[in-house]
């Protein structure tokens, strides 16, 4: 999926989720590959609300990829 597209999926229905993810477009954006995208991606599938509980340390994934990118954008 092209960038732009990942960038007008990264826009939610939740607040939180919205900055968080604005900030990571904003500060690291520019350095993301494909493995990283393909990564976002998927998380961007799930509901807002698993998203949010990911991101927020309140549920993990098993999925190693999927955890570093979550670590990515909490770090932003």
């Amino acid at each position: 999926m092209p960038f732009e597209r990942l960038k007008w999926r990264s826009r939610r229905g939740l607040l939180e989720l919205d900055i968080i993810l604005e900030r990571f477009w904003k500060n690291a954006g520019d350095e993301l590959d494909a493995a990283d995208a393909s990564a976002l991606e998927a998380l961007l599938r799930l509901p807002d609300n698993d998203l949010l509980d990911l991101v927020m340390g309140r549920a993990e994934t098993p999925d190693a990829h999927l955890r570093a990118m979550v670590e990515k954008l909490r770090s932003q």
